[in-house]
């Protein structure tokens, strides 16, 4: 293996995500560093043995030392990191990331790199409603999906190393596509299902509707819990493939609501069909 065990890994960004790889790897027997903005973040990771250091600051040794970098920031945030820090990064280290966007972070990254360090985009495709590193579970990781989004500028090597941490983390399915091809995707099977999620709790201000709802309610709902910073700039930066997605699903709202005012018994039958087939492929 690419990844073993003398590998230095340091996480930027110790949330859920970043926290959950940073407690999985070190389970592993890695050596785990992290830079978070609170000081309190950092504790709380040393004192539970999710890291073995960390720091707020800027700290050359521990960037410097790190073979591997995993990147759990906002796009922004890590293309602005990216720009002020590069030059602490030892020559060869591999950065990954696990961005829910694509297409405007991985090409300006790749731009603006050092020759000599590489970076190969990376998603989890896992998480939890709740936040900070204080829920840190890398069982979230367990038989997931994990996307892994090369370039033409992207080695051999950088690629397999990505795929090792998938393995390590135990991931379940992995998959490669080009940044065009995640942000398409994941524009429905993840930004579309947070956008219902999101219009269903806005449809009614009931606040007694938690003494009536059921199991189906819940699961739809799940995801409604939202981080509006996050998800607003995912939106924004993934817009044209995400508009699409909004548009397909009104157009067949609306189909089956006019099946619905038509009595069409049948065209709503169909649908569910197609529905329970479709929904049966993911349990398999």
């Amino acid at each position: 293996m690419l990844v073993n065990r003398k590998c230095n890994i340091l996480i930027v960004g110790l949330g859920l995500i970043g926290g959950s790889y940073a407690k999985g790897l070190k389970k592993l027997g890695f050596h785990v560093s992290a830079i978070a903005r609170r000081q309190e973040t950092i504790d709380y990771a040393i004192d539970n043995n999710i890291i073995d250091e960390g720091c707020i600051d800027i700290n050359e040794k521990i960037i410097g030392e790190a073979d591997i970098v995993v990147f759990a920031l906002y796009p922004h945030v890590f293309k602005e990191w990216i720009n002020a820090n590069q030059r602490f990064f030892k020559p060869g280290a591999i950065i990954t990331d696990v961005t829910g966007v694509k297409s405007c972070v991985v090409y300006d990254i790749q731009d603006m790199l050092r020759d000599d360090v590489e970076f190969i985009a990376a998603h989890p495709m896992a998480g939890k409603e709740v936040y900070g590193v204080e829920n840190a579970d890398e069982k979230i990781f367990y038989g997931a999906n994990y996307i892994i989004v090369p370039t033409d500028k992207n080695t051999d090597e950088a690629i397999e190393i990505c795929r090792e941490i998938a393995l390590l983390l135990q991931f379940g399915r992995i998959s490669t596509l080009s940044p065009a091809e995640h942000d398409e995707m994941i524009g429905f099977v993840s930004q579309l299902t947070h956008c219902i999620a999101i219009t269903l709790m806005n449809c009614s201000d009931n606040e007694l509707l938690v003494n009536y709802v059921g199991d189906s309610f819940r699961d739809l709902t799940r995801i409604a819990r939202i981080n509006e910073n996050m998800w607003s700039e995912l939106f924004l930066l993934n817009k044209e493939s995400l508009l699409r997605e909004m548009d397909k699903f009104l157009d067949e709202f609306k189909s089956l609501r006019d099946e619905l005012a038509s009595d069409d018994a049948e065209g709503m039958k169909e649908k569910m069909r197609i529905s329970t087939a479709r929904r049966a492929l993911f349990d398999k």
